[in-house]
């Protein structure tokens, strides 16, 4: 296939993933903004009234960036480890496979579509954020680093769950009792210097936190680890999940019974 023909394939593929998205709007997009409405309600109005900064920063400002992060990192999961579980349950994804369609422009086509998810529920709550209280922007290309590249990490991790994926249930495993726990430890709603030094050190190796802490640093300019340590651990683990689902995918790993 030539290089036109390939784009071709690939915008096919996004866009079928896309449309997805934007078609069960009410189950994609609106939940996040319900959601991250009652956390901004009860964190930010309420707990914030009484905790009032972090810092020099408002809590509900501190808190803002965290929210988005989470919301990005769940979504971009969820929607590709659910998507691309459909297509091996109905069996469509044989049609993939037979396909002269090389192995790259399917994965990159399901993770393109959990980046967009991912990305929009974010931006969904950023919109619901900035009802309750402004955010300064700080450095927008590390936002837009943090937010794109974290996206696709987790859109790779779930492509990855639903590959190994048996059944439906086996979707909700990693959410439940690997991502749900990192992302609530990441210090979305604190910040890890409040914590005694054996438990900063714990958060250290939580590599959700340099995500959450990056992204804050972008909007506010106050973080509590090393940036440069966040940023080549999202590079790294991007390519490792990348040539991970790639290779997976090349040999058939969950898909050929």
């Amino acid at each position: 296939m030539n290089a036109r023909r390939l784009y071709v394939a690939w915008l096919t593929l996004t866009r079928k993933e896309v449309l997805r998205v934007l078609r069960i709007w009410t189950q994609t997009l609106l939940p996040p903004a319900i959601t991250m409405g009652i956390y901004f309600v009860v964190f930010g109005s309420f707990l914030g009234g009484q905790i009032r900064s972090v810092g020099n920063v408002p809590y509900i400002q501190f808190i803002l960036p965290g929210l988005v992060m989470m919301t990005c990192i769940t979504n971009s999961f969820s929607n590709v480890a659910s998507s691309f579980f459909s297509a091996k349950f109905q069996r469509n994804i044989e049609e993939l496979l037979v396909s002269p369609l090389p192995d790259w422009i399917i994965v990159s086509g399901y993770v393109a579509g959990g980046i967009v998810r991912g990305v929009l529920c974010g931006l969904i709550v950023a919109g619901v954020g900035l009802l309750f209280t402004h955010i300064p922007v700080f450095n927008p290309l590390l936002i837009l680093f943090y937010l794109l590249s974290s996206a696709s990490l987790f859109s790779l991790a779930g492509l990855l769950n639903a590959l190994v994926a048996r059944k439906f249930d086996d979707i909700s495993i990693i959410p439940t009792f690997i991502l749900t726990p990192l992302t609530y430890f990441a210090g979305v709603f604190y910040s890890i210097t409040l914590l005694p030094p054996t438990w900063q050190k714990v958060s250290l190796a939580n590599p959700i936190f340099y995500m959450v802490d990056g992204f804050r640093y972008g909007f506010l300019g106050v973080h509590d680890a090393s940036l440069s340590v966040g940023l080549i651990l999202l590079v790294l683990l991007n390519a490792l999940f990348y040539v991970l689902c790639l290779q997976m995918v090349r040999r058939g790993v969950g898909l050929r019974s």
